[in-house]
């Protein structure tokens, strides 16, 4: 079938019930299976991080947020089943594709090498992506559950990533998180990631003012995960991106329940 996708075709093989431990009324989320699902994905990046980030996609045709990596990850899909629509998405990269392709994302904007020891049961996610009409929760749980059970049956047992914080408020929620997390970097014998192209520490010690961590930052915290270093600068998408490291066997015993481990 020349419109399959066999980065995600593999996966669905090998993990038949990986959809089973969580479901949100209304709500159905798979892997991308076809070129053509892959390009609604791509659409539903390219109109949030465009309207909402005012994100510039160098690569960017058709109204298409696409790169390089897109070939060689698996894209989930939430899909709303009454309007037929899709609502929110990730994507993951194997560290068998990461060596593959020659790295992973977060490698252009911070030096992994503390994390060489993890790389064989490292995988990366990317492209955060929901729908404002469907933030209430329902989407991002079925994501992250996906992602976790994922990870649990194929015997992976770190996440890394990039959580991207908008820099249209001129920094002031980027401080908010550094100030947030700073005293806990480097601790607890999570690595230290140093970015390659730093956003300026300066310019958020400038914003004092206390403002809402992102929900997805606070989600990540909750989740067990860790923001292991100060943030790179990724002027494409105007936004100041932290490194996040999660250990799937320190996740809270919250989400465990919630994700159906326990």
């Amino acid at each position: 079938m020349l419109d399959s996708l066999p980065s995600s075709s593999w996966l669905t093989a090998r993990c038949p019930q990986l959809w089973s431990a969580v479901t949100e009324p209304g709500l159905h989320i798979r892997l991308v299976q076809s070129k053509s699902e892959l390009r609604e994905v791509q659409r539903l990046r390219f109109d949030v991080f465009s309207h909402e980030m005012q994100a510039s996609f160098p690569s960017a045709h058709e109204g298409l947020d696409q790169d390089e990596l897109d070939p060689w990850c698996a894209h989930f899909m939430v899909i709303d089943e009454a309007h037929d629509q899709v609502v929110g998405t990730y994507r993951l990269l194997t560290p068998e594709n990461a060596q593959a392709v020659g790295g992973y994302y977060t490698e252009s904007e911070f030096d992994l090498s503390p994390l060489a020891s993890y790389r064989t049961q490292m995988v990366e996610v990317g492209r955060s992506c929901i729908h404002p009409d469907y933030r209430n929760g329902s989407a991002i749980r079925l994501l992250w559950s996906a992602i976790a059970n994922l990870m649990r049956q194929l015997n992976y047992r770190y996440l890394l990533g990039c959580a991207s914080v908008s820099l249209l408020d001129q920094g002031q929620t980027a401080a908010q998180v550094w100030r947030h997390v700073r005293a806990q970097v480097g601790q607890n014998g999570v690595p230290e990631l140093q970015p390659l192209h730093p956003y300026p520490l300066e310019s958020l010690a400038q914003h004092t003012a206390a403002v809402r961590l992102p929900p997805l930052i606070k989600g990540y915290l909750n989740l067990g995960a860790h923001i292991c270093g100060a943030p790179a600068w990724d002027p494409d998408f105007n936004t100041a991106d932290f490194p996040i490291l999660f250990d799937l066997e320190r996740m809270t015993t919250r989400y465990q329940r919630l994700f159906g481990f326990i």
